[in-house]
């Protein structure tokens, strides 16, 4: 009997090709099962909800009558339109306001936390803020900085200056909206940068000792260096979280004043909500996304984040 007669045969099993091995052999079968309820999860409320925005970024919608086909009108619109660049820039200065002061501080404290002391009780007390929701630390923070009763400004009246409109001033309600929540993240991004630290070996310093380095240069050539991939991890989701910043704004100071907290996420809100140009509002939106997958990739290009140390 041939090879090609004796593969017709019933019961004949062919090799089967690297990948059907690889994707469908027991226990890749039982890992699938494990994640069914994730990837369902994400089909339902991520993947066909951005494919429906997609979409609809190319209508003309009020939300009450069909949406109307236009194409790449709403882009177009986009790249003209003042207010979008205003508010990518104002976005992009509490950006810079909030991911450098919120890094080195939640550095520093957890370089104190590992040399100092290991407590859960103070772990548990720089995690916080983080636990409490943004609605109520916006409504804490609105209540300490109102010009007229709030605490902070009642201690600058007491000590004979002038009280400071925070949240009223153009040139500080961003800086002020930063310190917000710098306050409420920096514990919560100390306790991973302290996670990283656990997994230094502790010979290196000991080494670095007795060759004479001083506390700085084991600080610059063995702490940082090692807590690359701890550091890649904190600043991409830090900074993708602070290009979406919303309720802060929403709760202290609605845009203002004269559109200097008019942050995107604020600018979508209008559009989709109060002038309902729902359309334009997912064009603004589809945009933001593609910056924020620009600016990761940079950053994990420039941190070679692939690489290890």
């Amino acid at each position: 009997m041939s090879i090609k007669t004796a593969t017709m045969q019933p019961g004949y099993s062919q090799t089967q090709p690297a990948w059907v091995k690889r994707w469908f052999n027991p226990e890749a079968l039982t890992a699938w099962l494990f994640l069914l309820p994730s990837l369902v999860g994400f089909g339902v409320f991520y993947a066909v909800p951005a494919i429906r925005g997609l979409t609809v970024s190319f209508t003309n919608w009020d939300m009450l009558q069909a949406p109307q086909f236009v194409g790449l009108q709403n882009y177009a619109r986009l790249i003209q339109d003042p207010d979008f660049w205003n508010a990518l820039k104002v976005t992009s200065l509490y950006v810079l306001w909030n991911i450098p002061i919120q890094t080195v501080i939640a550095i520093l404290l957890a370089v104190l936390m590992d040399r100092l002391t290991h407590s859960s009780i103070l772990r548990g007390i720089l995690v916080l803020p983080w636990l409490m929701p943004n609605v109520v630390v916006a409504l804490l923070w609105l209540w300490l900085m109102d010009p007229t009763l709030g605490f902070i400004n009642v201690v600058v009246k007491g000590m004979g200056f002038q009280t400071i409109p925070f949240l009223g001033s153009p040139d500080l309600a961003i800086p002020s909206i930063a310190l917000i929540n710098i306050w409420r993240h920096m514990g919560y991004t100390a306790l991973l940068i302290f996670a990283g630290l656990q997994t230094i070996d502790r010979s290196l310093y000991e080494a670095g000792g007795v060759d004479g380095a001083s506390e700085f240069q084991m600080f610059w050539g063995i702490t940082l260096p090692l807590l690359r991939p701890v550091l890649v991890f904190v600043l991409v989701t830090s900074i993708i979280g602070s290009f979406q910043i919303f309720d802060t704004v929403a709760i202290t100071t609605k845009g203002g004043p004269v559109s200097a907290t008019k942050v995107i996420n604020w600018l979508i809100y209008e559009h989709a909500f109060v002038r309902f140009n729902m359309g334009y509002a997912t064009a603004i939106s589809v945009v933001l996304f593609l910056i924020l997958v620009v600016v990761s990739f940079i950053q994990m290009r420039l941190m070679r984040a692939g690489e290890v140390d």
